[in-house]
């Protein structure tokens, strides 16, 4: 794009697309003529996602792997940010749980304001900012970059693939670098960890990536996709009709008409191969910390799709001591990191960093007073 904000011709997009290694093995079921259609005579330069998108990309692609935690707040992406973490991860469990525009407080069911995420994501970018300006202003070069990446959460899409394009589009004008999308059923969306899980046929889900992908495009930003399955779990599906999803059914159905599936790993597989080409990361959701089964995962995708990146959620949902000793925790994440899983969270570590840090010394207060605080 132009310093004016002229969009690109048609002819740059697809040259961009046809020449830059960015777009090594992305597939588009758009073309650029269409991209240029809707992006009006002007394309607002969104700086924060850009320069983000950037970053976050070339840390999965050169760092062994990149860990994050849940923000809660914007205070609480500075002090990651100051010690150290290179990227921020914004869970929708954790502003479904008290981060949203509605002020209450909810399940991880896609009950909140759908603009919650990106006015989260704009509150963690402003603080960021700040703490950018203080430091300079001080002199203080302690931290490198200051606007660390950040991953939000896109949920199930809170609708089709046009309630997509639009969330998409209101996180990249926040500043948002990377976005994951989920192939449950919006209406029924349920967090990862929690029964009664409802698929989407897998030809619905490639829409609500490319409805992802097609709005970064029309921004002129490259978001980082990344593909979530959650098929490890889920026992049902909406429909029959993609073949692909055919073999994992169990020729059952539901009062609500929902088809019966067969949850695991293979249909996790399955359909991560065929998200590949329309994302820049794959996400097994799981419900135990397993390095056997995140290997078999990995090596099962690569081995049709050698240069997929993979993330990895360290679920707090885990009871991590009752499946891993406590070496095998230790090398967890750089086991994972071998394996290609480069971007790797803890969703709701701001949530219980804030909660039980309040709650211990409020605890300690009410019995020992000031004693408790100083």
């Amino acid at each position: 794009m132009s310093t004016t904000g002229t969009p690109k011709t048609a002819a740059e997009i697809q040259q961009d697309w046809d020449t830059n290694p960015r777009w090594k093995g992305v597939t588009r079921n758009y073309t650029a003529d269409q991209v240029v259609k809707l992006q009006g005579t002007v394309v607002e330069e969104a700086t924060l996602a850009r320069r983000g998108s950037e970053i976050l990309w070339d840390l999965v692609n050169n760092e062994d792997y990149i860990n994050s935690l849940g923000a809660l707040t914007g205070n609480q992406a500075v002090q990651q940010v100051r010690a150290g973490l290179k990227a921020i991860y914004l869970s929708g469990w954790q502003v479904a749980g008290d981060a949203n525009l509605s002020g209450h407080t909810y399940p991880d069911q896609s009950l909140y304001p759908a603009n919650s995420v990106p006015q989260v994501v704009r509150r963690i970018n402003n603080a960021l900012l700040r703490a950018d300006e203080i430091a300079k202003v001080e002199g203080d070069t302690s931290v490198e970059n200051w606007l660390a990446p950040i991953v939000a959460d896109g949920e199930a899409g809170f609708g089709g693939a046009l309630n997509v394009y639009e969330l998409q589009k209101a996180m990249i004008a926040a500043g948002v670098a990377g976005s994951h999308w989920e192939d449950q059923l919006a209406s029924e969306k349920k967090c990862g960890h929690l029964g009664g899980k409802v698929l989407i046929p897998t030809q619905q889900h490639i829409r609500t990536l490319t409805s992802a992908r097609l709005a970064a495009d029309v921004a002129d930003v490259p978001t980082v996709v990344i593909a979530r399955t959650d098929a490890e779990a889920a026992t049902l599906i909406t429909s029959d009709v993609d073949e692909r999803d055919r073999e994992f059914l169990d020729g059952t159905r539901t009062a609500e008409g929902f088809y019966g599936v067969k949850n695991g790993i293979e249909p996790c597989i399955a359909r991560a191969k065929a998200y590949a080409p329309y994302s820049d990361l794959i996400w097994m959701e799981t419900g135990v910390p397993d390095l056997e089964v995140a290997k078999r995962f990995a090596e099962s995708v690569r081995s049709e799709f050698p240069d997929q990146l993979l993330a990895y959620n360290c679920s707090p949902s885990f009871n991590w001591k009752a499946h891993l000793d406590d070496s095998t925790i230790a090398k967890f994440q750089k086991e994972l990191g071998a394996m290609g899983f480069k971007f790797q969270f803890i969703t709701l570590a701001g949530f219980h960093s804030l909660n039980y840090g309040m709650f211990d010394l409020a605890h300690g207060y009410a019995r020992e007073g000031m004693t408790a605080f100083v």
